[in-house]
């Protein structure tokens, strides 16, 4: 089982989805607060951990520095095994596991923050990654109508990262999240684990 993790954070930011994350887990786990507005992000102390200056950021403790939401929810479900949020590898539910947690990063969040910021905006579905917003929100809502979770009866990584993703969504005024009773019904689900409790308790 590995050691303390240092967990760079701000509730107001990505970061919650890990914090989550490391509750489902049941990670050792120190935060370390970065507070934006007295610059804490563009600190040369934590440059010089994270050049982008973005949070989430763990350090491991043997010093490596994990960053990107995805692959830190992956790597936390691989070296938690026993809390059961990855499925076997080489399955065919783990591809589908990493399906949603690259799609979360890959085509939801860059397509949500295009159409909130420039909503008129023309955009090429053929260019663009994600497509378009409409076809995101789509596929969410057809992967999740048979429920509970993506992967079926199993809870998984990529539960954590898109309920909170779609859950922040909501709260920030996307577009057709609030109005979708199949994402609403999931955001709840999810975020009525105990572990969700726990990672938003203070």
């Amino acid at each position: 089982m590995p050691g303390k993790i240092i967990f760079y954070y701000n509730p107001q930011s990505r970061a919650a989805t890990t914090r989550w994350m490391l509750e489902e887990v049941g990670a050792d786990y120190e935060i370390r607060r970065i507070d934006f507005a007295a610059g804490d992000s563009r600190s040369p102390e934590f440059l010089a951990i994270n050049p982008m200056g973005k949070i989430p950021t763990i350090v491991l403790d043997d010093g490596t520095v994990l960053t990107e939401t995805g692959a830190i929810l992956a790597w936390l479900a691989d070296a938690f095994p026993d809390a059961g949020l990855a499925p076997p590898l080489g399955s065919s539910a783990r591809g589908t596991m990493y399906r949603w947690l690259f799609f979360t990063g890959s085509c939801y969040e860059p397509a949500m923050t295009d159409r909130m910021m420039r909503p008129d905006a023309p955009g090429s579905k053929q260019s663009l990654g994600w497509g378009d917003y409409d076809d995101v929100i789509d596929t969410f809502e057809k992967v999740l109508q048979p429920g509970p979770w993506l992967l079926g009866d199993n809870f998984s990584a990529a539960d954590v990262y898109v309920a909170s993703s779609l859950g922040w969504g909501g709260m920030f005024g996307a577009p057709r999240i609030k109005e979708s009773a199949v994402i609403q019904d999931y955001v709840a689900r999810a975020t009525a684990r105990p572990a969700y409790a726990r990672a938003n308790a203070g």
